[in-house]
């Protein structure tokens, strides 16, 4: 007999064997996972490659499941992914000399490559690495093993290539192979992005009064402060759920956007991970992590934004007179303890020379200064800070997200959610199949710090403190009464239990675009909850704003069915309005444009006088913001001009500015009222004109002449804008540029999903996915994988192949077959 006869037959036996843990998978899924004809089983993984390279991962177990992502992602991103590996190892000095910084941001940013060696080497040490490892299942170790198994392989056969594709990077002695503790530092950096990472400069460089001089403490920490993650303004994310009241149907429909890096360790990387019977998810991960972070399966999908909910806390440490590295704690005095780091660092000579410092810890926290700031906040001889991050002691962040993936109803998520209590510094959205309800929650690691605690116990400096931070608590640091409570109900020590964080089912809509998480439904504020949360009855963004007026639209447009309101939900999200403009420009317009012409004398932007007064003929641009729609798309004519425009406005102080200040009860719509007969309304617009002449852009040009995009198809032109003008459709390329690339952030990851059939034959999922900076490391340097960034360019909703079925029929399919 044939071997192809013997081959289905010997098949068929381990299919019955296995017939309830692969049901209904086609069996070309299992003749990979099974055998072959006529030999040995085949390979254990295959990573299939569909439209815009995404890969859709198919593995027999955890283990070759990792092996797959790892050799995936380092396919697409073996430099990006080595150099951060170097960094969580605490090794950048050693190869890139001490001055030098990371080549590009990230939620740890971008101080000194000292600076984070001595940071990394401290709180991701050894035996931190162990305790992280320890904490996770078997499951998810061994998909860490693999991950990390599956890069190492990856990174030989690149190693190894010839040709004219050969990664720039491949032959640097800093690109090498891994293990498993080095996944599992990425994952732990991960969660401190909301914590210690912010004050990376002010951690390692505080010295006691009179100790060693380690650099000097320039880094404004009010800068810090104003950034709920990483050192860039404006990163975050939108997110909207409907529910059944939109739908019309028993069924959800999710919109998830982060807007994110477009290039670094922490950028998003998009991928599907199957095991037949185990897992079927799909989404992105951060670079370098081995699971979904946002995404979706058959039964539920999720996005997250960034919480205004702290992360940290200071405490005010008592310094004993005689020793300022001791401190008073209940009447009696402690030592603080010491670590000493020893970093190897690179000479300009080649040679290694190795530099140490000692790092401060009390029972609180680690000693910080942030003395450039004020004196007040140093470390002084009577008093210190000391800096807690609740994610520190948190172990639970990626096992949340590996529970998510496997998650089988909203029911279970929620619950999961609430089990753990484990996300790091994001809130959730998820909804379910067949399940008419939304779910939001604010719930994670949390420090356990009430209004009673903070009032009780706050520190002399606390007041001071909370003109940079309202939210963020100061308390006494010198009784131990004042220490963050730990409750048994509480999964993460030192942690507000779950029931006391901020959570709701609804069946119309919830949203969130950064804003707390008070509004997250308009028609039922969440109230009563503790500052540390992020605090309630504020002021929206803009962009919060423009998030609810369009989610609110879409419920009152009564789709009729999920699948319209999906339809409706991706063409409005793309829309580039601005809602400063949709909200101002008429009476601003009816004012400045009172006359055709204005004196310049100051340029509010900068807040310097002009070297001379210059007049302004403004009567071109009234003509041109008058019929401008108010929309920063590729092709409109007039939103370049706005952008100046109302930098230059957002300068007036806005008790200044709105005669209607910001009413609780009215969060949508006020403020109100611009003061736009104040002189300064006019003269901005003058000045705005007199930037864009010196730009060398035409008053009436395209936006995407300027909102661009660099690729081996040229400049792309783009859409959108930043947060600050009231985009909900982001594009922020920063300050002095409109020019997007691997520096920038807006749009990452762009999902909206909805559950589709019911039945073991149909129980499909409709998501239509975009990533704008693509999965290839080199898409934004003119170099392969710029198909997503095209496609995202020209508004092209990718329905994302998630069956079997579906990827198969994909035109671009390709297959590799791998041997871990």
């Amino acid at each position: 007999m044939s071997s192809a006869a013997v081959w289905p037959w010997r098949t068929h036996l381990r299919m019955r064997a296995c017939s309830a843990r692969f049901r209904g998978w086609p069996a070309l899924a299992l003749a990979l996972l099974l055998g072959a004809p006529g030999g040995p089983a085949t390979a254990a993984v295959e990573i299939r490659r569909t439209a815009d390279g995404i890969p859709h991962i198919l593995a027999s177990g955890w283990r070759e499941l990792g092996y797959g992502y790892g050799h995936a992602q380092a396919e697409d991103a073996l430099c990006t992914l080595a150099e951060a590996f170097v960094t969580y190892r605490g090794q950048r000095s050693f190869h890139f000399g001490a001055k030098g910084r990371p080549a590009r941001n990230s939620t740890f940013g971008r101080a000194t490559n000292l600076e984070l060696d001595f940071f990394f080497r401290s709180l991701v040490a050894d035996e931190q690495v162990a305790a992280y490892r320890q904490h996770q299942p078997a499951d998810l170790q061994a998909l860490s093993e693999g991950f990390a198994a599956g890069y190492n392989a990856a990174l030989r056969q690149l190693k190894a290539q010839q040709s004219a594709q050969r990664r720039a990077c491949a032959g640097e002695p800093w690109v090498a192979e891994i293990g498993a503790d080095d996944i599992y530092r990425r994952m732990y950096a991960a969660g401190l992005a909301g914590g210690y990472s912010r004050f990376i400069p002010q951690i390692v460089n505080a010295r006691p009064p009179g100790g060693p001089d380690t650099g000097a403490l320039a880094d404004d920490v009010a800068e810090r402060l104003a950034h709920a993650v990483g050192e860039m303004p404006g990163l975050g994310s939108n997110v909207i759920a409907l529910g059944r009241e939109a739908s019309g149907e028993d069924a959800g429909v999710l919109f998830g956007n982060p807007h994110w890096f477009w290039g670094g360790p922490d950028r998003f990387y998009q991928a599907h991970l199957t095991i037949p019977g185990r897992l079927n998810v799909a989404g992105v991960s951060f670079l370098g992590v081995p699971v979904i972070v946002i995404g979706f399966n058959e039964h539920i999908a999720w996005s997250h934004t960034v919480s205004a909910a702290r992360r940290f806390g200071l405490f005010e440490l008592a310094l004993d007179a005689a020793d300022p590295t001791a401190y008073r704690y209940d009447g009696a005095v402690e030592k603080m303890q010491r670590r000493q780091v020893t970093v190897g660092v690179r000479q300009a000579d080649g040679s290694i020379a190795t530099v140490s410092r000692t790092l401060y810890r009390s029972r609180q926290g680690l000693l910080v200064d942030f003395g450039a700031r004020s004196p007040a906040f140093a470390w002084g001889r009577e008093r210190a800070l000391a800096l807690r991050d609740i994610n520190a002691g948190n172990f639970r962040s990626f096992e949340t997200f590996f529970r998510w993936n496997q998650a089988k109803s909203l029911d279970e998520f929620a619950a999961i959610q609430r089990e753990e209590g484990g996300v790091p510094w994001v809130n959730t959205v998820a909804i379910g199949r067949g399940d008419g309800r939304v779910w939001f929650a604010d719930i994670g690691a949390v420090p356990n710090v009430s209004d009673a605690l903070r009032q009780r116990c706050a520190g002399a400096l606390a007041p001071a403190f909370a003109t940079l931070d309202r939210n963020a608590p100061l308390l006494d640091g010198s009784r131990s009464d004042c220490a963050w409570a730990t409750e048994p109900a509480a999964p993460v020590a030192g942690s507000l239990p779950p029931a006391r964080m901020p959570a709701l089912f609804a069946t119309d809509y919830v949203a969130n675009m950064n804003d707390s998480y008070w509004l997250t439904r308009p028609v039922q504020p969440l109230e009563g909850y503790d500052r540390i949360l992020g605090g309630e009855g504020e002021e929206l963004s803009l962009r919060g704003q423009a998030g609810h007026a369009l989610a609110g639209g879409l419920l009152r447009a009564r789709a009729g069915s999920a699948r319209e309101l999906a339809r409706m939900l991706r063409r409005e999200v793309l829309d580039a309005r601005v809602h400063s403009a949709i909200r101002f420009k008429q009476p601003l317009l009816a004012a400045a444009c009172a006359s055709p012409a204005v004196t310049v004398k100051r340029d509010l932007l900068s807040g310097e006088a002009l070297a001379s007064p210059a007049e302004v003929n403004t009567a071109p641009a009234c003509r041109l913001l008058a019929g401008w729609q108010d929309k920063g798309g590729a092709e409109d004519r007039g939103s370049l001009l706005w952008d100046a425009w109302w930098a230059r406005l957002r300068r007036i102080p806005a008790a200044e500015f709105y005669r209607v200040p910001f009413d609780r009860t009215r969060p949508l719509d006020t403020p109100a009222g611009p003061a736009a007969a104040d002189p300064r309304v006019a003269e901005a617009l003058g000045a705005a004109i007199l930037a864009q002449r010196k730009a060398g852009l035409a008053l009436d040009a395209r936006r995407g002449s300027a909102l661009t995009v660099a690729t081996a198809r040229g400049e792309v032109a783009l859409f959108g804008g930043c947060d600050l003008q009231g985009y909900f459709t982001i594009a922020c390329a920063g300050a002095a540029s409109y020019r997007m690339n691997a520096d920038s952030h807006g749009n990452s990851y762009l999902q909206v999903v909805r559950f589709v059939g019911e039945g073991a034959a149909g129980r499909g999922v409709e998501a239509h996915t975009l990533l704008p900076h693509g999965n290839d490391e080199r898409a934004l340097q003119g170099g392969p994988g710029a198909a997503p960034v095209l496609r995202y360019a020209r508004q092209d909703w990718l329905r994302f192949p998630f069956t079997e079925a579906e990827i198969a029929a994909d035109p671009a399919l390709r297959r590799i077959r791998l041997h871990p």
